[in-house]
C-alpha cells in the first residue's frame, strides 16, 4: 500500500513539474524594446532646392524682383539674417517661419552655398553715369546729412566686411522696399540705415537702388 501511494505521489509530483516546464517554453521572450527611428537630417541641397528655390531661385538670383538675389552674398551676413528672421529681431511672417525650421548649422550650410553661386548682374533702368542714383550712391546727400552709400558698401557695391552686404546687381525693386521699412521701423536690424532712410525721400531711395541694380 505504501509503496502504491509513493508511486501515485511521484507521479503527481512528475506531472506538476511536467507541465511547469511545458509552461516555461510556451512563454514567448520578452520582447526587445523597439528602437527609435533614426531623423533624416535636410541636406542643404534639399533645403535649398525645396524651401529656399521658390522664392529665390536655385541659384539664388531670384526672378521675383521684390524677393532678394543672394547669390554672391557675403555668408555671414545671411547667417545674420536668417538668425534674426528665426528670433524676429528682423519680423517677417514668410522669413520667420522658413528659418524656424533651421538648425545653426543648416543656416551656414545654406549661407555658404547660396554665396558661393554666381550672381547674374543687372543693369539700371534710368540711373546711370551723372545720375541722381550715381550722386547719392557716391557722394551721399549733403542737405541732409545722407553718407555716402560707397563709404559701407564699396565703389562697385560688394559690401565691405561681414555686416554690409552686396548690393551691387541687387533688384531696385527689393532695395527700395528694404528703404522704405527701414525709414518707418518696420525693419529695425540696422540701426545705422534706420537713421540714414528717415532723411530721404522717395524719390531719392528709387534712384539710388536702380543705379544699385547696374552696378558691377
Amino acid at each position: 500500500m505504501k509503496f502504491c501511494h509513493l508511486m501515485k505521489l511521484n507521479t503527481v509530483r512528475l506531472s506538476l513539474v511536467s507541465l511547469m516546464l511545458s509552461f516555461a517554453v510556451s512563454v514567448p521572450a520578452a520582447e526587445k524594446p523597439v528602437e527609435a527611428v533614426p531623423v533624416v537630417k535636410n541636406t542643404v541641397a534639399q533645403i535649398t532646392s525645396t524651401v529656399c528655390a521658390a522664392c529665390h531661385n536655385a541659384d539664388g538670383n531670384s526672378l521675383i524682383t521684390l524677393n532678394p538675389k543672394l547669390a554672391g552674398q557675403h555668408p555671414d551676413y545671411l547667417v545674420k539674417q536668417l538668425t534674426e528672421f528665426k528670433s524676429g529681431k528682423r519680423p517677417n511672417a514668410v522669413m520667420s517661419g522658413m528659418a524656424a525650421m533651421l538648425s545653426d548649422e543648416d543656416m551656414k550650410g545654406v549661407a555658404a552655398y547660396f554665396s558661393s553661386q554666381n550672381l547674374v548682374l543687372g543693369k539700371a533702368k534710368v540711373n546711370g553715369v551723372g545720375s541722381l542714383g550715381e550722386k547719392i550712391y557716391r557722394g551721399g546727400i549733403a542737405e541732409t546729412n545722407v553718407p555716402a552709400c560707397a563709404a559701407c558698401h564699396g565703389a562697385n557695391g560688394a559690401g565691405l566686411l561681414k555686416q554690409f552686404p552686396r548690393l551691387g546687381g541687387q533688384h531696385s525693386d527689393y532695395t527700395l522696399a528694404q528703404l522704405r521699412t527701414f525709414r518707418t521701423g518696420e525693419r529695425a536690424n540696422a540701426p545705422m540705415m534706420m537713421a540714414i532712410a528717415t532723411k530721404m525721400t522717395d524719390a531719392e531711395m528709387a534712384a539710388v537702388a536702380d543705379y544699385m541694380q547696374g552696378l558691377r
